[in-house]
């Protein structure tokens, strides 16, 4: 039996369904493109009211099939290299399970804020330098990562199972800036490792009590939906559109950082 955190909403209604499926279309585009969709899936979960503990483990539960769905098409068009993917991915997977099992002692909003720091350094990086995204090191297919890459990619991995938002611009980051990939390989790489480390993150929330099936599930058909149609997207439009969709989304998921969401809303509210 679940809590009763949703006794004044009936999650089987076609709003609701319709919501869940349409929010969960929308992360499975965002993620797929570039990332930090699932800060989508956060706000629908915790507006009918799970808390954000159970909205982390929650959104997993879609990850599985966009990641899967996306991968997929992304592996038919030749665009994964299957042995770089494992090799990234295994790092990943070991820090995704330490971030999911760590306590969360410091307080949420600075974290927030030193993220969103981050995220405006490396929008400037994007903005700046395009062709480093565009073209990568040319050599896509064949990168030997160094030591200090599988270092850099244990982290990205404790912070994914920490909280999910955010991952995929990391991972897109590290793969483009670090390891050399242009963005298009990048982005199938990244849908690749996600799609291995999940299943791990969300076993601890699972294990811990913290999943509300019902709600993961129906989100996840819409999840599904979305990762199939981006990943085509990416394919036949190459990197140049990819590159915009980065950068809308690292700002919208800056000011969502910053709380700029609630200063807009406040406005509005006053206006009315």
């Amino acid at each position: 039996m679940y809590p009763d955190f949703l006794k004044d909403i009936d999650i089987w209604s076609p709003e609701i369904i319709a919501l869940l499926i349409g929010s969960g279309f929308l992360i499975g585009v965002v993620n797929t493109v570039a990332g930090s969709g699932t800060s989508i899936g956060y706000a629908v979960f915790m507006s009918l009211g799970l808390p954000p503990s159970w909205a982390n483990g929650t959104v997993r539960i879609g990850v599985l099939p966009q990641t899967f769905a996306a991968g997929l098409n992304f592996y038919k068009h030749k665009l994964l290299n299957l042995k770089n993917a494992v090799l990234i991915a295994l790092p990943i997977t070991l820090g995704s399970i330490l971030g999911a099992e760590i306590a969360v002692n410091i307080d949420q909003e600075v974290f927030k804020k030193v993220i969103g720091i981050a995220m405006i350094f490396f929008l400037i990086v994007i903005f700046l330098k395009p062709e480093k995204w565009i073209n990568g090191s040319k050599t896509e297919l064949n990168i030997k990562p160094k030591w200090w890459h599988y270092l850099l990619y244990f982290l990205i991995g404790t912070y994914g199972g920490f909280i999910h938002i955010g991952v995929g611009i990391f991972l897109l980051i590290a793969l483009v800036m670090v390891s050399g990939y242009d963005l298009v390989h990048a982005n199938s790489l990244k849908v690749f490792v996600v799609f291995i480390y999940t299943p791990f993150a969300l076993a601890v929330f699972m294990i811990n009590g913290e999943i509300y099936y019902a709600i993961g599930l129906i989100s996840a058909i819409g999840n599904t939906l979305g990762g199939i149609v981006a990943s085509k997207y990416a394919i036949k439009h190459g990197a140049k559109p990819l590159r915009w969709i980065l950068m809308i989304v690292i700002i919208v998921f800056t000011g969502y950082l910053f709380g700029v969401h609630r200063v807009v809303l406040g406005l509005f509210h006053n206006l009315l």
